[in-house]
């Protein structure tokens, strides 16, 4: 298994990164959340989870441990595949997670695209007592951020390749969105909803 991989950003995606390593590009899927914190030529080092298949093999990468290990806690639940336990992680932070779970908060587990409610009862039954404690330290890149979404989103469209007037037009085409959101907007899911933006302009 290959635990993770350090070296250069040698480029980003948005739903992927390639970081070098001894010469050699390495391809990781990665959340909004974690490629936020990325930047092309700076040094990374993501926690990795190999998914393997018949047809192939893919890297899924996460900004730390916790993250790594919920996202194959996920997994053991039936139904559910790295694409959703990854979107599960692009939507809540590990310890959002683990207090829905124990909270048996059905709204927080349906706000993941893709999980309905019948999926969310499921979820909480198949799930409970497989997360573990809450750890109340996810205070970076997968946790809710309470201030400086603006730059936070910016600088991740900056770092994406976009130019600063497109980076612009995207923040505040979003802005609406993250103030109506209850509660503290999630860059992760501002960033998906400001490639969308870019991409219809274009």
């Amino acid at each position: 298994m290959i635990a993770f991989v350090s070296g250069p950003v040698a480029a980003l995606a948005p739903d992927s990164a390639v970081v070098e390593v001894g010469g050699i590009g390495i391809a990781v899927q990665c959340s909004p959340n974690t490629l936020s914190g990325l930047r092309m030529g700076q040094q990374t080092k993501l926690a990795t989870s190999l998914v393997v298949r018949e047809d192939s093999l893919t890297l899924y990468g996460f900004a730390d441990d916790d993250e790594r290990g919920t996202f194959e806690l996920l997994q053991t639940a039936s139904g559910v595949g790295p694409r959703l336990a990854q979107a599960m992680l692009a939507t809540h932070s590990p310890d959002a997670l683990r207090r829905a779970i124990a909270t048996g908060d059905e709204k927080t587990l349906t706000a993941v695209p893709g999980i309905g409610k019948r999926g969310a009862q499921k979820l909480l039954l198949e799930l409970k007592d497989r997360l573990g404690e809450l750890l109340g330290t996810s205070t970076g890149i997968g946790a809710p951020v309470s201030t400086g979404w603006r730059d936070q989103l910016h600088a991740a469209l900056i770092g994406l390749g976009y130019a600063t007037r497109e980076a612009d037009e995207a923040v505040s085409a979003v802005a609406p969105q993250a103030e109506a959101a209850e509660g503290t907007p999630q860059v992760g899911q501002l960033l998906k909803a400001a490639l969308q933006t870019l991409n219809r302009a274009r």
